[in-house]
């Protein structure tokens, strides 16, 4: 007997006391041996147990790799620098800066809610799992099936916008590069497929490498931080102070100053979500219910130190707005490089280390979509479930998740051929989906604090502060949301409009249609097979 069975026949066979609402099947699921090579402490047998979930996946991450992992899907440093665009139009320099500091300190308290969570129920389900449990018991199967679509919508659409983003940063270097280049929209489809499938032989063939290979790309994004930061610093034209923090504009068209920052928080907003990565990967983490929360903080606060140094330096550095927007190349940065070097080698360096660190974040996206698909499908919360949660003997990856999750990115990125607007409006979803399943997590942790009801233990605790901390999130992550469906800039075209609202309640009519006509009929949510140790 393994470790692992050990630790797992001690938890079943010392708790006489368990209520359970199991079925047999599931405790005959449980009952089934390990892979030896699976690696876990006794707390996770006792996690996995108390989830009614039998560990399937190779615990391969600790602290530093589930963190660098964290750290690489995030890109908030990156990220000042690719969404730079919104700001820049609705709020200017000193939009960017004062609202990435307002963003900055609303999202402590939503990771900080996050982080408990993760402690109190380690599952690569995360917020559809959390609702389930947390949710008042009338609600709580259709709150929870609803929340799962949000999140398989959030991260599947996440594969596509973040391939769609490097290739547009390779197109944008041939535009620099390439005066005879003309670019066209299925050159962009071609490198999505391209990063895409390169993405995903990562997380099959390489998956028992990607612990190690996150690891390294930490070092990249750690030194490829100063490996822009300094020719900034050393060889651009400062802006003056007054004009970085002071100055505000209002390019969009908005009634006023105020409102056009809002709109324009999108940019902070959108470089600050994607730490609940790390709990979809929460099963193929060693010691989850701790290092989760410490990696997530953690990765948070270097993120968000790394990310303000950088658009500090970046408002500093960029000149003229108005000429920097007018880029040919798509993105204000590479003609911020190349202004700033003079030089074609030396800003296509730059940019280069930008679409490396692209590629490799969408490679840890990849792995968090298809863990978030695979654990709902193994709740039976998706078509040809059975198929979709199937783990391979061997491999230990949700495989079928894996290739399902290619076939997604495949299909959605063909629409940039045809309509790259229409693209656009369904990449954006990332956004709203995840504000949403976080606000209706949060929520229903709320209610069950405020009905006093006992919560699951938890090694990261908010302790008494928890209500209020989880209030402040809600009350900051409905905001991000409302302006989420803002479009960029008035009078609004059909070209310009935001269609960002009208697809993601497309989706969740869908949802709800999809619950009734077939889903509360083979849905339990998690709820069911909880047990309360």
């Amino acid at each position: 007997m393994t470790t692992s069975d050990y630790n797992l026949a001690e938890i079943k066979s010392g708790d006489a006391n368990v209520h359970t609402h199991d079925t047999r099947e599931q405790d005959l699921a449980l009952d089934a041996p390990l892979t030896p090579s699976i690696s876990l402490t006794q707390i996770d047998a006792s996690d996995m147990y108390r989830l009614g979930k039998r560990q399937e996946l190779n615990r391969n991450f600790r602290f530093i790799s589930i963190m660098g992992f964290t750290l690489i899907l995030m890109a908030t440093w990156e990220g000042q620098l690719n969404a730079s665009t919104f700001g820049l139009i609705d709020g200017g320099f000193g939009g960017l800066i004062w609202c990435y500091l307002g963003v900055f300190t609303g999202f402590i308290f939503v990771y900080a809610s996050m982080s408990e969570l993760a402690s109190m129920a380690p599952t690569s389900g995360g917020q559809y799992h959390w609702v389930s449990e947390f949710a008042p018991k009338k609600y709580q199967k259709f709150l929870s099936y609803i929340t799962g679509w949000i999140c398989v919508m959030g991260w599947q659409t996440c594969i596509a916008s973040g391939s769609f983003l490097a290739a547009m940063q390779i197109q944008g270097l041939l535009i620099l590069n390439v005066e005879t280049y003309i670019s066209q929209q299925w050159h962009g489809t071609l490198l999505v497929v391209a990063i895409s499938c390169f993405s995903f032989i990562f997380n099959t063939i390489a998956a028992k490498q990607l612990p190690m290979v996150e690891g390294l790309v930490l070092i990249l994004h750690v030194f490829g931080f100063f490996a822009i930061l300094v020719p900034l610093w050393v060889l651009a034209p400062p802006n003056s102070a007054s004009v970085v923090f002071t100055q505000f504009s209002n390019n969009g068209g908005w009634s006023n100053i105020g409102l056009s920052c809002l709109v324009g928080m999108l940019s902070p907003v959108f470089n600050f979500l994607g730490a609940d990565c790390a709990i979809h990967m929460s099963e193929e983490v060693r010691d989850a219910s701790l290092i989760l929360p410490r990696s997530i903080m953690t990765t948070f606060f270097l993120n968000g130190i790394l990310g303000f140094i950088m658009l500090v330096t970046y408002c500093f550095c960029l000149g003229n707005v108005d000429e920097i927007l007018a880029t040919n190349t798509g993105y204000p940065f590479i003609q911020v490089f190349y202004n700033t070097t003079n030089s074609h080698v030396g800003a296509s360096a730059m940019t280069a280390l930008l679409i490396i660190l692209s590629v490799c974040a969408v490679i840890s996206i990849v792995a968090t979509a298809s863990r978030q698909l695979f654990a709902f499908a193994r709740d039976g919360g998706l078509p040809f479930s059975p198929f979709i949660a199937h783990v391979k003997p061997g491999w230990n990856i949700p495989l079928n998740a894996v290739l399902i999750s290619l076939l997604v990115t495949i299909c959605l990125s063909m629409i940039n051929i045809g309509s790259k607007e229409a693209f656009n409006a369904i990449a954006s979803l990332v956004t709203a989906s995840l504000l949403s399943s976080y606000i209706i997590s949060f929520s229903c942790l709320m209610i069950k604090r405020h009905r006093g009801e006992p919560l699951p233990p938890a090694r990261w605790s908010l302790g008494r502060y928890g209500m209020l901390i989880n209030g402040i999130a809600v009350a900051f992550l409905s905001i991000f949301l409302i302006f989420s469906f803002f479009p960029l800039a008035t009078p609004v075209a059909p070209s310009t409009m935001n269609w960002n609202v009208l697809i993601y309640g497309s989706v969740i009519i869908f949802a709800v249609m999809f619950y009734f006509v077939r889903g509360k009929h083979v849905y339990a949510g998690p709820l069911s097979i909880v047990k309360q140790l």
